[in-house]
């Protein structure tokens, strides 16, 4: 089954984010390199926001476009406890949106729009890796603003 595969590729994608971020903690959370940067909570919750964001793009009421309200969202966050507790249930709602989905629901394409239109369902868990990781990076450089050394991702 096709969903056995991007479950484990999502759980990886989460691990990764988790191990590389975890020197990161509430002490870190209010962190923004410049003024107009997100914080290191901020970052978190965006990448939730997204990961939903996706979910529903593709197995819900289809992609909103409205970022300045995900934007808007995001801004209101300061705790990175809650940011990554909302992080691990993002990934557990999209993990069970794929289990409970056949093979044919997964490769099905996505309606035609400016996101991915056209492509398979299945396609949003790479676009989910991409940016996971994209700001999985972006808290590395937090990490190491603050004279943290972030943990190899991967061990």
């Amino acid at each position: 089954m096709i969903s056995k595969q991007l479950i484990r590729q999502l759980r990886a994608s989460l691990e990764f984010f988790d191990r590389s971020t975890g020197c990161l903690t509430a002490e870190h959370e209010g962190f923004r390199p410049t003024e107009d940067a997100m914080t290191t909570a901020q970052q978190i919750k965006h990448v939730a926001q997204t990961v939903d964001w996706f979910r529903e793009g593709a197995f819900g009421e289809g992609f909103t476009m409205d970022f300045e309200q995900h934007i808007a969202d995001v801004k209101k966050t300061t705790s990175i406890d809650e940011a990554r507790q909302s992080l691990a249930g993002s990934f557990d709602k999209l993990i069970k949106v794929i289990e409970s989905k056949s093979d044919e629901e997964l490769t099905s394409p996505l309606p035609e729009g400016p996101i991915m239109g056209g492509v398979p369902r299945v396609a949003i868990v790479g676009g989910i890796e991409d940016h996971t990781a994209h700001h999985r990076g972006v808290l590395t450089v937090h990490s190491r603003l603050l004279g943290l050394t972030p943990p190899m991702p991967y061990m």
